[in-house]
């Protein structure tokens, strides 16, 4: 596996743990701040309408971009100020505006992290190299579900959040590397 991949295997597992810890909880942190499963749907509904309507939009121009690497930086900087946006979450407004913000930052990522995955794979290894990056989503995603509901059940989500920013920090700083 070539450096640059590695390199975004262990960016892309930070923000998966950052971001995994919510996952499973989530509807319970919605009705916390007292949102009901129908905000919990509108807010996911936010995230994912904003995710593909701005990749759509961008990924033709992320195809004219030439530093591919800091297109993906720039979209693990807007996962981690999502992750600090959750901190002050204590409506539903502020709950849609963070999951916009993830949404715009899984839209700048998703068609340059592909791009350079794509660019950077050896026919030799590409079916491990693709391999890698969706096992690693997947294990690292199922790891870190059991991690923030124990983070949260102990400390409350406040502390989860902090904990989700910090390591979204660690996704951008080894990102930064590319």
């Amino acid at each position: 596996m070539k450096r640059g991949l590695k390199i975004l295997l262990i960016a892309d597992s930070w923000m998966n743990l950052a971001l995994g810890m919510i996952g499973p909880i989530y509807a319970i942190f919605v009705q916390g701040i007292g949102g009901d499963l129908l905000d919990a749907s509108w807010a996911y509904f936010a995230f994912m309408i904003t995710s593909g309507v701005v990749m759509l939009m961008l990924g033709k121009w992320e195809d004219r971009a030439k530093h591919k690497e800091k297109l993906i930086v720039l979209g693990y900087a807007l996962g981690a100020l999502g992750c600090f946006l959750y901190i002050f979450v204590n409506n539903q407004l502020t709950l849609l505006i963070t999951q916009v913000v993830l949404g715009l930052a899984v839209a700048v990522i998703t068609p340059a992290f592909d791009a350079f995955y794509s660019a950077h794979t050896t026919k030799k290894e590409e079916a491990f190299d693709w391999g890698s990056i969706e096992a690693e989503g997947y294990i690292v995603t199922a790891i870190s579900a059991i991690v923030g509901g124990y983070i949260a059940n102990l400390f409350g989500f406040r502390t989860l959040f902090v904990i989700m920013f910090i390591i979204s920090l660690i996704s951008v700083i080894i990102s930064l590397r590319l």
